[in-house]
């Protein structure tokens, strides 16, 4: 069964599968590929069964059902899901189980989504390969030696898969979209604001988002409608009203006026991907809208400022894990300072450790000035930059990530890593939406195109997405690991 959620949806309210059905093949799925995939910590099979039987009798009785009804959703592992556990792929939070749903869970259980498991991700989301993680690296389905992303790498992997339908994950500096784009699905960061943090572990308190993953547009324009909205318990979420996102799903983009940041196509991309974004150009121009080449000088300075202040506010953020308030207690120590170094010596990886050293380097008394001020004021200075080029342009297009997915292990130095999300970080810095979609295949390896447009215009962005998925087939394809167990004759 490879139906989107929508079709899913559809087949579950005309009766032609039950909701215990769908929720057991796809638990069925799992079992199957993710012992070589690894995209799940947990899988939540008591619980899903247990509420799919609840909406069949829903189902049956007449009742008012929910957007969602039926429909498994997976949830990365760092927001919080009532009685599962929220480990952020950390020792330091292994074994910890979430008292209360994240906002956007609620709302999803609201309209009667079904919560399938827990999925990995890179520790504390701090990483763009899923290597980080310290209980396992998920593959890509399109090639196990390879990375399926991050930080959002079991979100990606599951719904490339087919493991799930839909999936959460969380975007700091390209988390959803990076890995979105090397497992060839479609990955939505909303406008800052637009998305309750309510539940979410944070890393980067002003960076980080909630947002939806999806093997098409429509799906991930119903999982956005249903998780968008202010929410009193999260006080930077914005009182806009969230417009109606299917109505945004038209082939007619005629007029639109679309940016290609020149900066985007230099010598840091891979010219087989440049090729396929400049290929996938072509049919926004052949669907009636006008492209022009712009300029955004100064984003490129996007990635220093986000490690910059992605790492002082994750400073910040994970003072809390001590070993006395909350996360791992070494076992063996003789006084408060012993049980502190060593707790956080022993829960935290080397990843984790690094950004948080520098964040705290940045905010010393002595580099206050030199390093976090002045990355504040560079962020600034981009905001204004991306308004400037929002009063010209409807949206822009450049590269989601400037290679295909590498292999596991292959990248050593982490400035190189780093640079996997460069054209990823500006619309975090800036706190804009983006969106990642498939646009193509290179040496078998899906290709991903980012638009981003201006501020809570997640509607515009849709409009352009569907318009370029309805005249393209690279949604449609199948990772390879799915038609290798297809020539086997397995039942997936």
């Amino acid at each position: 069964m490879s139906f989107t959620a929508c079709k899913l949806k559809s087949m579950i309210l005309n009766k032609e599968i039950k909701v215990e059905e769908c929720v057991r093949i796809y638990l069925d799925r799992i079992h199957k590929l993710d012992p070589k995939l690894d995209a799940y910590l947990y899988v939540a099979e008591d619980e899903a069964i247990k509420t799919a039987k609840k909406l069949d009798l829903k189902l049956a009785s007449n009742e008012k059902l929910g957007k969602l009804f039926g429909i498994p959703v997976a949830i990365k592992d760092n927001i919080s899901v009532s009685g599962m556990q929220n480990t952020c792929a950390s020792k330091m939070l292994e074994g910890y189980i979430a008292p209360y749903d994240a906002t956007a869970v609620e709302r999803i259980k609201r309209e009667d989504g079904i919560i399938i498991g827990k999925l990995n991700m890179d520790e504390f989301a701090m990483g763009s390969s899923t290597e980080t993680s310290c209980f396992k690296i998920t593959k890509n389905p399109w090639d196990l030696e390879r990375i399926s992303g991050g930080s959002s790498g079991g979100p990606a992997a599951s719904v490339a898969s087919l493991e799930s339908p839909l999936s959460l994950g969380t975007d700091t500096g390209g988390s959803i979209r990076q890995p979105a784009s090397v497992c060839g699905i479609v990955g939505l960061k909303p406008t800052y604001g637009r998305v309750s943090r309510y539940g979410l572990t944070a890393f980067g308190s002003t960076l980080d988002q909630i947002g939806p993953m999806s093997k098409n547009v429509e799906d991930c324009a119903l999982l956005t409608q249903c998780i968008a909205g202010v929410d009193d318990k999260d006080f930077t979420t914005a009182d806009i009203k969230v417009p109606d996102y299917s109505k945004s799903l038209s082939n007619d983009i005629r007029g639109k006026k679309i940016g290609i940041p020149i900066e985007c196509f230099e010598d840091t991309i891979d010219p087989k991907v440049r090729k396929c974004i400049e290929e996938a150009i072509q049919v926004f121009i052949e669907n009636g809208a006008e492209v022009k080449c712009c300029s955004m000088p100064i984003s490129k300075y996007s990635l220093a400022a986000y490690y910059i202040i992605g790492c002082a506010e994750a400073s910040s953020n994970f003072a809390r894990f001590d070993g006395i308030r909350y996360g791992h207690r070494a076992n063996n120590y003789k006084d408060s300072m012993d049980i502190y170094f060593k707790s956080r010596s022993e829960g935290f990886g080397y990843e984790v450790k690094k950004r948080i050293m520098i964040g705290t380097y940045v905010l010393s008394s002595e580099n206050y000035e030199k390093y976090y001020k002045k990355a504040l004021k560079v962020r600034s200075l981009i905001k204004k930059e991306f308004l400037s080029i929002m009063s010209e342009f409807d949206a822009i297009i450049c590269p989601t990530s400037p290679t295909t997915a590498f292999k596991i292990g292959e990248k050593k130095d982490p400035i190189s890593m780093y640079k996997s999300d460069i054209y990823a970080v500006p619309a975090n810095i800036a706190g804009v939406p983006a969106i990642s979609i498939p646009c193509g295949i290179v040496d078998g390896l899906p290709v991903g195109m980012q638009l981003m447009s201006n501020y809570f215009r997640e509607d515009l962005l849709f409009n352009l997405a569907y318009s370029f998925e309805q005249s393209t087939n690279w949604h449609k394809l199948k990772p390879s690991m799915l038609n290798s167990i297809e020539k086997e004759g397995e039942s997936i």
